[in-house]
């Protein structure tokens, strides 16, 4: 193990993060039981691995996400790390079933508060609107991120899961230094306008479930062994009359995985990588064997007829079934 190769620079604020970052959602919750001291060995050893860039949000576990992220990294050089969180979606503990996007300027900058509490630092290197609701002007939402620029408890403004005009309308508010969309080889929406507009405005792109949540490891042929609470008993494309067509995408994976004598996740992930410079990729795990799994995507590389013949084995638009949960759909890419 060599650790991670690579280093990209998001956006144009010199924000340096590795080429394959942790996301650290399912440390907290929505793929089965979670350990909080095998997470926290999981970031100690990404570290060593010369991981910088770990991902997280307000409502993973309802906080729960960024407390034991702050558990993790307080042994760590902070100096070193770049901490992503995200405000907007807004979650009860008294009610888990509540979902709602928020963008009003208030909540935003409470938002930043408790996250700077939970997580235990002065600042946030990277701060994102989780979701956009159209219900709150653009111009209110970024005012309040640039507030939080000026008054330095954030370094970074971010985007998720956004349409290009809204990418282009909030860039001419305040500067933009990253995007994080869903993208792989199961989900490339983001292709047509968004990276290639994230490109030319020197924005830098952050895909995240970048193995499609977990599928494209090829681990996962059924749901039968998938635990009751995992999210992905309820995601469509893993539901009986989509999954059988979507296995199809594994199939293709897999062929090119055991010509290159490497696992279908570090095929996906080299994928994700040969896209461009400006793009990274966040795989998210809670287990180290995993992690290194992923860390050794930089070893793989993948020959243009490699590539041409995923992007045309598995063309945009090919997975069957929605790629979100019911109730977050209405706020993707908007």
């Amino acid at each position: 193990m060599n650790g991670t190769k690579k280093f990209v620079t998001l956006g144009s604020n010199n924000l340096l993060v590795s080429q394959l970052g942790i996301g650290c959602m399912g440390m907290s919750e929505f793929y089965g039981s979670t350990d909080d001291n095998e997470s926290i060995r999981t970031i100690h050893r990404a570290y060593e691995l010369g991981v910088n860039h770990f991902d997280t949000a307000n409502c993973y576990g309802f906080g729960h996400n960024e407390q034991l992220l702050a558990k993790a990294i307080k042994s760590l050089d902070r100096d070193k790390l770049v901490i992503a969180t995200k405000c907007g979606i807004e979650r009860r503990a008294e009610d888990p079933t509540f979902l709602d996007v928020d963008n009003n300027p208030q909540y935003i900058k409470k938002c930043c508060e408790d996250s700077l509490k939970r997580l235990d630092v002065e600042y946030i290197d990277l701060f994102y609107l989780h979701r956009i609701n159209p219900a709150t002007p653009l111009e209110d939402s970024m005012q309040a991120m640039s507030e939080l620029v000026q008054a330095g408890k954030i370094r970074n403004i971010g985007l998720s899961e956004v349409s290009a005009k809204t990418i282009a309308k909030a860039n001419a508010i305040h500067q933009i230094t990253a995007v994080q969309s869903e993208y792989s080889l199961w989900s490339r929406d983001v292709e047509k306008e968004v990276l290639p507009l994230c490109k030319s405005l020197s924005i830098g792109f952050v895909a995240f479930s970048p193995l499609g949540n977990g599928f494209l490891s090829g681990k996962i042929k059924n749901t039968d062994t998938l635990n009751s609470d995992d999210m992905r008993q309820v995601l469509p494309r893993f539901k009986t009359e989509n999954l059988a067509h979507n296995l199809q995408i594994v199939s293709a994976i897999e062929e090119i995985a055991s010509a290159k004598s490497c696992t279908p996740a570090q095929v996906a992930l080299a994928w994700i990588l040969a896209q461009g410079d400006h793009i990274t990729a966040i795989p998210g795990t809670k287990r180290i064997s995993h992690l290194e799994e992923n860390m050794n995507a930089g070893d793989v590389k993948l020959s243009a007829y490699d590539l041409e013949k995923l992007c045309t084995t598995i063309p945009a638009g090919f997975a069957k079934g929605s790629r979100t949960l019911e109730g977050l759909e209405k706020f993707a890419n908007n």
